[in-house]
């Protein structure tokens, strides 16, 4: 299967809770709202691959607040409750009774927030290596990181790269190739790094969301808002060789009533294993 596949997308900037948001649709059929990673990041980097999903329904993706061409002043409010908010406000604009959220990284977070938030609104949830849903977890993944980034093939390579005189002869593919550098400890193998759609995150944003959760933990109001029985039709899709503790995302399948799909990658299967990615997603997702 070709992760370049071409499908006309519609653009759009939306009103949303006092700020404005850049929207982007794509395909027919049944709509899935797509929740980026970040946080403070945007939803460029998901691309050419999470297109292939919208060849049997319609993708509804936004840059959330605060990052990408969502800009915000600075005195704009960008915690967790407002991402929630925005989700919520989305949801009404696009004339959705319920909603099927598909979450990637901190996305898949944001997806259980609103789901925790707004059960009755959710028809599914699919979260592909989402963001621990209690604070230790995410401190054992930032140590696995740091650990990762430290390596002898990244550290090599960064060696490699500052030699080379890349940044006066080919500033373009210098800062290519600095930018995989910096994201290759999420890749099973970092040589992959480099098929990755250039992104960037923005820091107030990121560090406003984990201080507005603070010393978070989600289990036990998972397990009363979703008890045994009455779980949405949820999907976990885990790397097994992601910094995020796999331990992590088997627990969350279990609180959402299901197992963990996992798959021989590290924290991006939609660029390390783009055909097995779609099939399992394509499997869960609604299709017209």
């Amino acid at each position: 299967m070709n992760g370049n596949a071409s499908v006309a997308a519609v653009e759009q900037m939306m009103d949303v809770n006092g700020v404005r948001l850049y929207t982007r649709r794509v395909g027919g059929g049944p709509p899935v709202v797509v929740l980026h990673g970040g946080p403070g990041a945007h939803h460029d980097y998901l691309l050419p691959q999470y297109d292939l999903l919208a060849r049997r329904r319609l993708l509804l993706y936004y840059d959330q607040r605060g990052g990408g061409r969502s800009t915000v002043t600075r005195d704009t409010p960008v915690g967790w409750r407002d991402h929630v908010a925005d989700v919520e406000t989305l949801r009404e604009q696009w004339r959705l009774d319920r909603v099927t959220l598909l979450g990637y990284s901190w996305g898949g977070l944001l997806a259980v927030l609103y789901a925790l938030e707004h059960p009755d609104r959710i028809e599914r949830l699919a979260l592909v290596c989402p963001a621990p849903v209690a604070a230790d977890w995410r401190d054992a993944f930032q140590r696995t990181l740091a650990e990762r980034m430290a390596g002898p093939w990244i550290v090599g390579a960064r060696a490699e790269l500052q030699a080379s005189g890349l940044r006066e002869s080919d500033p373009e593919k210098y800062r290519r190739t600095a930018f995989a550098l910096s994201v290759a400890g999420y890749f099973r193998d970092p040589s992959m790094a480099q098929q990755l759609t250039p992104f960037r995150v923005t820091q107030r944003t990121e560090q406003a969301v984990w201080e507005s959760l603070g010393r978070y933990d989600l289990r036990e109001r998972i397990r009363t808002t979703f008890p045994v029985g009455r779980t949405p039709p949820s999907l976990v899709v885990a790397g097994a060789f992601d910094p995020l503790p796999i331990e992590a995302a088997r627990e969350l399948a279990v609180l959402l009533g299901t197992q963990a799909v996992e798959l021989g990658t590290g924290h991006v299967p939609h660029v390390e294993a783009t055909d097995e990615f779609v099939r399992v997603l394509d499997g869960f997702l609604p299709q017209g």
